[in-house]
C-alpha cells in the first residue's frame, strides 16, 4: 500500500478535526468545555493511522467478555438462591418453620446479593481503569487512570467519537 502524501495526510487530520467539533458541539455545555480545540486536535492527529480504532475495538471486545462473564457469575447466584427457596418450599417442615427458615434465606441471600454486586463493581472499576492505562499508554490524548466521575464521563464521550469516527466514510482522497 502506498504511503498516503504529507497533502493528503494534512486533508485527512483537517477532516477528522471537523468532525470531531461537530461531535463536541453535541456534548452538553458542561463536557463541551473539558474538550478544548487542543485535545480534539491531538486526537485527530492520533487517528490518522488506524491503530488507536484498532486498539479500542479490542478493548470494546473484552469489555464485552468481561461483562458477560460477570452477569453469567450473577445469575449463577440467583439461580443458586432460586434452588434454595425451591427446597425449602418442598421440605417436610411446616409452615411456620418455613416461613422462618425463608425469612433467613432471603436475608441471607440479599446479603449475598449485594456482596456480590461490589465485587462485581470493582472488577469493572478495574476493567475501566486498565482501559485507561491502555489508552494512557498508546499516547491517545484525554486518556490517564482516574476514579473522578466527570473526567470518566469525558474519556467516554471520547470513546464515542473515536467509535463513531471508525464507522464513518473517509472519502478517498483523504486515505
Amino acid at each position: 500500500m502506498n504511503e498516503p502524501t504529507p497533502e493528503a495526510l494534512q486533508r485527512k487530520l483537517y477532516f477528522l478535526l471537523e468532525q470531531l467539533q461537530d461531535m463536541a458541539r453535541e456534548l452538553p455545555p458542561k463536557y463541551q468545555m473539558r474538550v478544548p480545540i487542543e485535545l480534539l486536535s491531538g486526537l485527530a492527529n492520533c487517528l490518522l493511522n488506524d491503530t488507536v480504532f484498532e486498539i479500542v475495538k479490542g478493548l470494546m471486545e473484552i469489555q464485552h467478555v468481561t461483562e458477560k462473564h460477570l452477569f453469567q457469575q450473577r445469575l449463577q447466584i440467583i439461580n443458586k438462591h432460586t434452588s434454595e427457596i425451591e427446597s425449602l418450599v418442598n421440605s417436610s417442615l411446616t409452615p411456620e418453620e418455613k416461613e422462618d427458615q425463608r425469612h433467613i434465606l432471603l436475608k441471607r441471600h440479599k446479603e449475598e446479593l449485594k456482596l456480590t454486586d461490589m465485587k462485581l463493581v470493582i472488577q469493572l472499576d478495574q476493567k475501566v481503569s486498565d482501559q485507561q492505562d491502555t489508552l494512557e499508554k498508546a499516547g491517545v490524548p484525554g486518556f490517564f487512570v482516574t476514579t473522578k466521575p466527570i473526567e470518566i464521563k469525558v474519556q467516554m464521550y471520547l470513546l464515542d467519537f473515536i467509535l463513531r469516527l471508525s464507522k464513518m466514510y473517509i472519502p478517498q482522497d483523504l486515505q
